[in-house]
């Protein structure tokens, strides 16, 4: 039961803590009524204090009027012993009602304490107000407690005066005067709650004409950026929020107008790029066939013409590469470039990559090592848009390994499958672990290519890459080297939630900021 009760506690604070946070209207609402409270409370006990304080000092002035009058008539009877008749006297002025009761003391009898009125205790003098009376001349008003014989203790005002050898006491119960105070303080209670309240409903009132019109700019601005160029708000009025709508609508017209321009220039950069690559097709045939044939009776010739037929080989080869990637390229862009995905086992594509690049590998003096697992990681997926993505990374790390070894890892869970190519070459600085994906995009320009890339490999291995629905990603530090993971779901269309492999290897330990940049890293995908 108790377990029950506090997790919905919990609940309800979290929900509350969670509404605070995202609206403003509650609190500006909750502010307010927190504020206006402290102050109504602050003003509510300064108020009482006043009052308080008004009515005691207007019930002491009428007591010592009263004590003053009894002086007076104590020093105008005649005779001795006064106190009896005297006493009888003021009690007798005190009316039916029983104002006030008086306790008349000679100070010279020692037997007889005093002589009070009707069945009040002597008991109710406080000896304080005694001592004062008899250590400096005049009345004294003290308040404390009026006890009777067979009632119960009452608040009272106590005025006190000595005039010769006798103690003159006013005692007046306080009983309409808590009553005044009591309806007083539940007058300024129900006060001070109708105005916090109100003061919160017309909080609500003035945020909530503010706060609808920001909600509305705000849903306005989501369906905007999610690509509803056409969205605007609807304006009103004259006023400030009217004119923060006019500007958001003219914002939206000049986005929506510069998207649709860059959106048409980009059409036609992308028409133009399928349409060069597809008319140099035709004359790089041509040129291939003859540079083919030059290469092959190259030693018919003299040593000059055999380099050049060499270097125009290797060249062709190259331009045909590039032209290849950069019809790729524009198929991605137009969306044009479609999956035929099989059940492959992924690491076989990897043992056929490396097979391809053995051969440059040696020349490097790069050995590849392969750690793969013993049982088959099969996924639905394109081989030779895979097979292609395994070659790059696999040239790219061979290119900035420095001749180092490559470490090639494969791993699977139920979900994913996912591949690192690990180099101990140059490395990445910080926020190159995204650049290196752009297009043309070197990380040291004045870096020759060794192996002779095109500059689009790994900006069209991460297309491939998404078109599985999976990640490409990649990690570095100088001088420590780089790691790029292929993180691919095993269904195809399957939606990727996590990768089987770290994307920083386990050799390299990270400190703190490390961290930081990887938890953003991996969120960002």
């Amino acid at each position: 039961m108790k377990t029950t009760l506090l997790r919905l506690v919990r609940g309800l604070w979290r929900r509350s803590y969670v509404r605070w946070r995202r609206s403003i209207q509650v609190r500006v609402v909750t502010t307010t009524l927190l504020l206006s409270t402290i102050v109504a409370v602050v003003l509510g006990v300064f108020l009482m204090q006043q009052i308080t304080t008004a009515l005691l000092e207007s019930r002491g002035e009428s007591a010592v009027q009263q004590l003053n009058e009894g002086l007076g008539i104590l020093k105008r009877t005649p005779g001795d012993p006064v106190a009896e008749r005297v006493a009888r006297e003021l009690a007798a002025r005190s009316g039916p009602s029983g104002r006030y009761e008086v306790y008349l003391r000679d100070t010279r009898e020692v037997t007889n304490g005093g002589l009070p009125t009707n069945d009040l205790d002597p008991a109710s003098i406080p000896a304080q107000l005694t001592e004062e009376i008899n250590r400096e001349p005049g009345a004294k008003v003290w308040i404390g407690k009026l006890v009777r014989q067979y009632h119960e203790d009452e608040a009272a005002l106590i005025a006190g005066a000595r005039d010769g050898p006798y103690e003159l006491y006013y005692l007046f119960p306080l009983q309409q005067e808590q009553r005044t105070l009591v309806f007083v303080q539940r007058t300024m209670v129900g006060v001070g709650v109708a105005l916090v309240l109100l003061l919160a409903a017309i909080a609500s009132v003035v945020t909530r004409q503010i706060v609808i019109p920001v909600r509305l700019a705000a849903q306005s601005a989501e369906r905007l950026a999610a690509g509803q160029l056409d969205e605007r708000m609807k304006v009103r009025g004259e006023d400030d929020l009217a004119r923060l709508g006019r500007s958001f609508n003219d914002m939206a017209t000049t986005l929506q107008e510069k998207i649709s321009e860059l959106e048409g220039l980009s059409q036609v950069q992308r028409q133009f790029v399928s349409d060069v690559s597809h008319e140099l097709r035709t004359p790089l045939t041509t040129m291939k066939i003859a540079a083919d044939m030059l290469y092959e009776n190259r030693e018919d010739f003299q040593a000059m013409v055999a380099r050049s037929a060499e270097l125009l080989q290797s060249q062709m080869e190259r331009f045909e590469s590039l032209l290849a990637d950069l019809l790729e390229i524009s198929r991605h862009d137009a969306g044009a470039a479609t999956l035929d995905a099989e059940s492959v086992d992924v690491r076989e594509l990897v043992l056929t990559a490396v097979d391809d690049v053995q051969d440059v590998a040696e020349r490097r003096g790069t050995k590849i090592v392969l750690k793969l697992p013993g049982e088959a990681c099969m996924a639905e997926v394109d081989r030779r848009r895979i097979a292609r993505v395994l070659r790059n990374l696999l040239f790219n790390a061979v290119e900035h390994g420095e001749g180092k070894d490559i470490v090639v890892t494969v791993a699977a869970d139920r979900d994913a499958v996912a591949l690192a190519v690990r180099d101990h070459g140059t490395g990445l600085k910080a926020g190159e672990a995204q650049m290196v994906f752009d297009r043309f995009w070197r990380a040291d320009p004045s870096r020759a290519r060794t192996i002779g890339g095109t500059g689009l490999g790994l900006s069209i291995s991460r297309e491939d890459a998404q078109l599985h629905g999976g990640w490409l990603q990649a990690w570095g530090e100088p001088g420590v080297g780089s790691q790029f993971r292929l993180s691919l779901p095993r269904t195809a269309g399957a939606e990727l939630r996590g990768s089987p492999l770290p994307l920083v290897p386990a050799d390299v330990e990270l400190n703190r900021a490390d961290l930081a940049d990887l938890a953003d890293l991996e969120g960002a995908e």
